[in-house]
C-alpha cells in the first residue's frame, strides 16, 4: 500500500480499490495517442493531382542509400511528405535517428 502512496492505518487487514469500468488507463491514453501521430496520411488526394507526382519525380535525384534502412526512409518519407531523397538526406544528416529527421523536414 505504501507503494502506492497510500497510508498505513493500524488494525486494517484488507483493502479494496475499486476502480472505474470506463475509466481509461493513463499508459493506454498515452499508447494510443502515439499511435495516432504514426498513421499514414490518405494518399488519394495525391494521387489526382498529376502536378504533384511530377514534381516528386523532378525531385528525387540520385542519391547513395547505404548505411539507411529502406523502411526508415519510407516512414520519413510519408510522415514529412518528402520525395526519397530528401529523407535520405535527413537521415543521413541526422545519423539514421527517424524522429530527429522527420522533425527537420517540418519545420
Amino acid at each position: 500500500m505504501l507503494k502506492l502512496g497510500m497510508k498505513a492505518i493500524i488494525g486494517v487487514s484488507r483493502v479494496i480499490v475499486k476502480k472505474s469500468k470506463n475509466i481509461e488507463d493513463l499508459s493506454s491514453q498515452l499508447q494510443t495517442q502515439a499511435a495516432e501521430q504514426f498513421k499514414a496520411p490518405d494518399l488519394s488526394s495525391m494521387l489526382s493531382k498529376p502536378e504533384a507526382s511530377t514534381a516528386a519525380q523532378d525531385d528525387d535525384e540520385a542519391v547513395d542509400e547505404t548505411g539507411v534502412e529502406p523502411k526508415d526512409i519510407e516512414l520519413v518519407m510519408t510522415q514529412a511528405s518528402v520525395s526519397r531523397s530528401k529523407a535520405v538526406k535527413a537521415l543521413k544528416a541526422a545519423d539514421g535517428d527517424i524522429v530527429t529527421a522527420i522533425m527537420e523536414l517540418t519545420n
